[in-house]
């Protein structure tokens, strides 16, 4: 299959290189210094080079706040028949812009990033595929994640979101909360360090990919959840109480168990 990607950043230049050995693929980013990522792919220095190369898929791998206008770049270029998708990690207005582009499209997430996965070997992570997706297009991106033993689930648009701010948001958060009570240690104990690694691995990712993710719009009652169970925390340890202590971490091991 003839797959364009648009976006060569570390995700994008993912996709090239998994892709490229099954696949014909191309690679456009407007940024020239970004496409030296890419290696072994054809690498456009325009949009209108799609025209020729005749895409059947084309993955937009931009943050989502240039999605809109990577699509709209290269769609005169495209034929009727390309199938469009993303790989946004929030999927919020996704779907209308989809409905003003009137193409099929496939949307999907691959929950594994550069920074904790090996994104080169990312057996037993987990992707996700959009419900109202094409039916081509989600067959093409099963097979895909199938080959890499990425374990896949299917969402819609809106639980897909609600699953995000769950899943990423929450622990995205604590760790900032971590970062903002930080202080130089001279004998930081393990635990310590583990958040420590943590929470400079979160802050080494795109501002942009950060502020994606704490921007869905059901981040804000996961984290009304975090601040009222801090509260609540804060109230057993000012009264130093051991039962209602021992009652709270019951509680919370009954969480993770």
């Amino acid at each position: 299959m003839k797959i364009l990607i648009l976006g060569a950043g570390r995700m994008g230049a993912w996709l090239a290189e998994t892709l490229r050995p099954d696949h014909e693929v191309a690679v456009y980013d407007p940024d020239r210094q970004k496409l030296k990522r890419c290696l072994n792919v054809t690498r456009f220095p325009g949009p209108s080079e799609a025209n020729e190369f005749e895409p059947a898929l084309v993955i937009n791998a931009a943050d989502i706040a240039h999605v809109r206008e990577a699509f709209e770049t290269v769609l005169p270029h495209l034929p009727k028949t390309c199938i469009l998708s993303d790989i946004t990690s929030v999927k919020t207005g996704i779907r209308d812009l989809y409905k003003t582009l009137g193409r099929r499209f496939v949307s999907t997430h691959p929950m594994f990033g550069p920074t904790f996965a090996n994104i080169r070997h990312p057996r037993d992570e987990n992707a996700i595929i959009i419900q109202e997706s094409d039916p081509e297009g989600k067959a093409f991106f099963r097979d895909f994640y199938g080959g890499l033993h990425v374990n896949v689930h299917e969402y819609t648009f809106e639980k897909h979101d609600q699953t995000i701010a769950y899943s990423l948001s929450i622990p995205f958060a604590s760790s900032m909360v971590f970062a903002a009570a930080m202080k130089q240690q001279e004998a930081p104990g393990t635990t310590f360090r583990r958040h420590l690694d943590i929470a400079r691995g979160l802050l080494s990712e795109d501002d942009q990919l950060l502020s994606e993710i704490m921007f869905n719009p059901y981040t804000v009652k996961q984290i009304e959840v975090i601040s009222s169970s801090l509260a609540y925390l804060t109230h057993i340890i000012r009264a130093r109480d051991y039962e209602e202590m021992q009652k709270f971490l019951n509680r919370l091991r009954g969480h993770i168990c």
